[in-house]
């Protein structure tokens, strides 16, 4: 069960191939989806077909309809999807399910699995209007997901933080890893593609392995996820098969390179935190471009914070509104843009569609585009230059 402010998928996909190259069959829910509903499931890292996620709605539906006859019990858009993947991993009998929450923790529909392993790969300050306007409030709803009989397996975070993670492992009398004390990413080295990485385990340590993704903020998550799978299987783990793990990790929609001229990044993060680790990696790891950013953003984020982090990278922004009932309108994604970076092009672009359109010819065939703030504009963005292919 892994939760965390950011990273959590991340780690939750690389958890599941490293379970998957030991062997163990292995089903994985994540959200959200970037283009269909059914990317949420996963069986050994293969994406549920179409046909088997209807087969799967269909099979809860009979049990949904029993429950929506009475409207306080009814179940919300996450709780009845929630239950589709567990359905679907029941119909497949995995060994191993790997189950990401949607918020938080403490409450979130996915928190009834009695998990073997818990995950925590890290705290920040979002969602405050339901998590806490604090490290520790929010510490502590995801501390809940430890479940008497679970390990607990946590990434960096502040002090505040870890003290709530090591009380809740107290309080269960629960094993505790924690990066940088049980375990630790030694070494890490840029290489092409991704990085070449060395992890202090649990057990054992773990030279030589390749992680094909972006973003030296995830090679912590790459030694948390390590840590887990040796948790899980109470031993150390094959050193070819964690190799074998980390070649097949994908990370759709974060920091995605979906085209090469021009080299077009796909990025969805949606925090100032996510969003200055995705701009650090696009300064450390490509040529040093001004980009052509297409921005857009949800209602519930830190707007100023989230475009302050973009003013040491971006060449000019074209502003859009998030396909979402809670994007915030292109004309004040174009605001804060000005105001972070009065020296900056900034266009009101309405659409995603139409921002990618008019950044991909603002950046011709030798610049550069990205597409971040929102998971849901990188969605739409993705199969939007997948037609163009």
């Amino acid at each position: 069960h892994v939760t965390g402010s950011k990273g959590k998928s991340s780690t939750s996909a690389m958890i599941s191939m490293l379970a998957a190259a030991h062997g163990l069959s292995v089903g994985t829910y994540t959200s959200p989806h970037l283009e269909a509903v059914e990317e949420r499931l996963a069986y050994n890292g293969l994406t549920a077909s179409p046909e088997d996620f209807a087969q799967a709605v269909a099979d809860v539906q009979a049990f949904d309809a029993v429950v929506d006859d009475d409207p306080e019990r009814r179940l919300t858009y996450f709780e009845f999807v929630t239950t589709v993947g567990f359905a679907w991993f029941a119909d497949r009998a995995v060994d191993l399910g790997v189950i990401e929450v949607g918020l938080g923790g403490r409450l979130d529909a996915t928190n009834v699995v009695q998990s073997a392993v818990s995950v925590v790969a890290s705290i920040a300050l979002e969602h405050t209007a339901y998590l806490g306007d604090t490290l520790a409030e929010i510490a502590t709803e995801k501390a809940a997901i430890l479940k008497p009989g679970g390990t607990l397996v946590t990434g960096d975070m502040a002090p505040e933080a870890a003290a709530v993670m090591e009380a809740r492992a107290a309080e269960l009398e629960a094993p505790h890893l924690a990066h940088g004390r049980d375990f630790r990413l030694v070494d890490e080295v840029q290489a092409v593609g991704g990085w070449d990485i060395s992890v202090d385990g649990v057990y054992e340590q773990y030279d030589e392995i390749h992680v094909p993704i972006h973003g030296r903020h995830q090679l912590r998550n790459a030694a948390v996820a390590i840590a887990a799978t040796e948790a899980l299987l109470g031993r150390a783990l094959d050193p070819d098969a964690v190799r074998e793990g980390f070649a097949n990790v994908t990370l759709p929609g974060r920091l995605e390179v979906v085209g090469r001229r021009p080299l077009v990044v796909l990025d969805g993060a949606h925090t100032p935190e996510s969003m200055a680790a995705g701009a650090g990696a696009l300064d450390e790891e490509f040529p040093p471009f001004l980009w052509k950013v297409v921005l857009g953003a949800l209602a519930d984020k830190k707007l100023d914070e989230l475009v302050g982090t973009l003013s040491g990278i971006a060449g000019e922004v074209f502003a859009v509104t998030a396909p979402s009932h809670r994007g915030i309108p292109d004309s004040e994604v174009a605001a804060a843009a000005r105001a972070a970076m009065p020296d900056r092009a900034v266009h009101e672009s309405g659409s995603v569609a139409d921002g990618v359109r008019a950044a991909l010819e603002a950046a011709g065939e030798d610049g550069a585009l990205l597409v971040t703030g929102s998971m849901y504009v990188v969605g739409e963005a993705r199969s939007l230059l997948a037609k163009n292919r």
